[in-house]
């Protein structure tokens, strides 16, 4: 099945607010243990490209309050709303939200300790600057934690994936992972930007009937 884009940016209000109603703590907490699992055991710098909501730095950092987070997007609205999360939990002193383009990252080289990022990859229409632009600011050896959707091998698959996500979800919810996963990259895909921005040691493997996740550390 081709690759079919959908907007890099969701920027309206609705669509933030439509986004975060979607209940994903279950796979939020999840990337959060994996995650931190490959960070470093004391302080740190992390990044987390893609933000959206701000829901993964919150749980990260109430798990692991020794290290500072620098979360990023390019949704002023996303933002928005990942600053009360921020508040709510009382972490200002340990996330700093910014409005920052991934693919052209204004922090100097081999900084971060860890970088994560939750369901960015397939908003990008080339995503190899992207994954050039995280090489340059880790460190030779830091973490990489990258997870998102899996395109669908064809029409029939996709049906089902998107039926299978419940009742729970609406007309609109369903329809934005539709578009999601027809955005989506393969398996040879993310391999072939891997290999093509020269990062070392990553493993990229299936990880979910719906995600691929490209892993170091």
């Amino acid at each position: 099945m081709q690759r079919l884009l959908e907007p890099e940016v969701m920027d309206t209000w609705e669509e933030a607010i439509e986004y975060d109603a979607m209940d994903f703590t279950e796979v939020n907490t999840a990337f959060a243990k994996e995650a931190i699992a490959l960070g470093p055991k004391e302080q740190g710098l992390v990044l987390d490209a893609g933000t959206g909501p701000g829901r993964i730095p919150v749980l990260m950092s109430q798990m692991r309050p020794q290290w500072q987070i620098i979360a990023i997007d390019l949704a002023a609205n996303m933002l928005q709303i990942a600053s009360q999360h921020v508040q709510q939990a009382g972490l200002q002193q340990q996330i700093r939200l910014e409005l920052v383009d991934a693919k052209q990252l204004p922090y100097e080289d081999g900084v971060f300790d860890l970088v994560i990022s939750n369901s960015l990859v397939h908003h990008l229409p080339d995503p190899l600057p992207f994954f050039q632009e995280l090489k340059r600011v880790t460190k030779s050896h830091s973490g990489i934690f990258i997870r998102d959707l899996l395109r669908p091998v064809d029409e029939v698959t996709m049906n089902s994936l998107v039926e299978s996500i419940g009742d729970e979800y609406d007309t609109q919810q369903k329809k934005l992972f539709r578009d999601s996963l027809h955005a989506a990259l393969t398996i040879d895909e993310v391999n072939q930007l891997i290999s093509a921005a020269n990062l070392t040691g990553v493993a990229v493997y299936q990880s979910s009937d719906r995600h691929w996740t490209a892993k170091r550390g």
